[in-house]
């Protein structure tokens, strides 16, 4: 099959250069709106082939599927075409500007049997997929909390806030490990320089008592990506600056030893060792690509699928509505 990718911005030649190393994918074929852009891409990847239309992309009988590396905003309208053309179609994040648009890609790609994927990469490091299997084995016990922090100087989007730009990379990684079905969100921003937040703070509740806090800010000194995983028998740290022990998980926690009566509790702290598990070195974003093609040529569900996706856009929503309700808990419809 050959791989259609849509936009040759930021992330397009990522999507390129992974694809071009695929098994199974013959060739790419890349569009972008501005030709001087398609340029740069044929002198960057001489075997790239080039369209001079979205139509002309989406006419190619050899293209099996499409990557579309574009403003959130124009997700919707694209996909929906690729989705009517018959082509499979993965998406960057966030998947797109509304649910509603979501659900009616959703709907719209099973309808036609046809693969939607969100390009969460971060599910593909091994890292998270190390702390996805010590969550599955019952090591980290039951989850009570979700911390992340995600902050840095810049860079300031003109078309988004810092929630819609930088949470969906830890709601993503939230949602892959909990695996639960988020109940209900609130947030809290500010609007320095300009009219869209740029720095915020988000909770999610889930069922038993579990919270997940975000925090994410566009005006930090220092670069942090920090995730603390706190469960019942064992405690994760996830820190992706760290250039080799990126987890680091602890046997600590805190243990009832009597309960006599709601007056009367006696807890003691449980100090253990701390050990850095070995993590995988591939590369996400060639793990993604792989499992993109993988799913259009056997159609199992890949892990970044358009549910998840989904459902860390009706967070994003609810976030949204909640700054505009001066953080007002919303209730997350199923």
């Amino acid at each position: 099959m050959k791989i259609g990718v849509v936009g040759f911005g930021y992330w397009g030649p990522n999507l390129v250069r992974n694809f071009q190393a695929t098994p199974s994918v013959e060739g790419v074929v890349c569009f972008d709106a501005s030709e001087k852009r398609l340029a740069t891409a044929k002198q960057k990847f001489p075997a790239l082939e080039t369209a001079k239309t979205y139509e002309e992309l989406l006419g190619r009988k050899d293209v099996a599927a499409v990557a579309i590396a574009t403003p959130v905003s124009t997700h919707y309208a694209l996909a929906m075409q690729a989705l009517k053309a018959g082509k499979h179609v993965l998406l960057e994040k966030p998947m797109t500007e509304s649910a509603a648009h979501g659900k009616e890609l959703l709907a719209t790609a099973e309808q036609n049997k046809l693969i939607l994927m969100v390009d969460h990469t971060f599910l593909y490091t091994g890292a998270v997929r190390k702390i996805k299997e010590l969550v599955d084995d019952g090591r980290l016990g039951e989850i009570m909390y979700f911390d992340s922090v995600r902050v840095n100087l810049g860079l300031f989007q003109h078309d988004t806030n810092v929630v819609w730009d930088l949470a969906p990379h830890d709601l993503s990684i939230m949602d892959y490990i909990v695996g639960q079905e988020p109940l209900a969100v609130s947030a809290i921003g500010a609007k320095h320089f300009s009219d869209k937040e740029d720095i915020a703070y988000i909770t999610v509740r889930y069922a038993n008592q579990l919270l997940a806090h975000f925090h994410v800010n566009w005006m930090s000194p220092v670069k942090v990506r920090k995730i603390l995983i706190g469960g019942s028998k064992l405690m994760v740290v996830y820190d992706d600056m760290e250039p080799s022990e990126k987890i680091r998980v602890y046997d600590k926690g805190v243990d009832i030893k009597e309960r006599e009566s709601i007056y009367k509790v006696l807890v003691q702290y449980r100090t253990g060792d701390m050990w850095a598990p070995k993590v995988d070195v591939n590369e996400a974003l060639a793990l993604m690509a792989a499992d993109f093609v993988e799913s259009i040529k056997t159609g199992r569900r890949p892990t970044a699928d358009g549910r998840s996706g989904l459902k860390v856009v009706k967070i994003l929503e609810a976030a949204q509505e909640s700054l505009k309700q001066n953080s007002a808990l919303i209730q997350i419809v199923p």
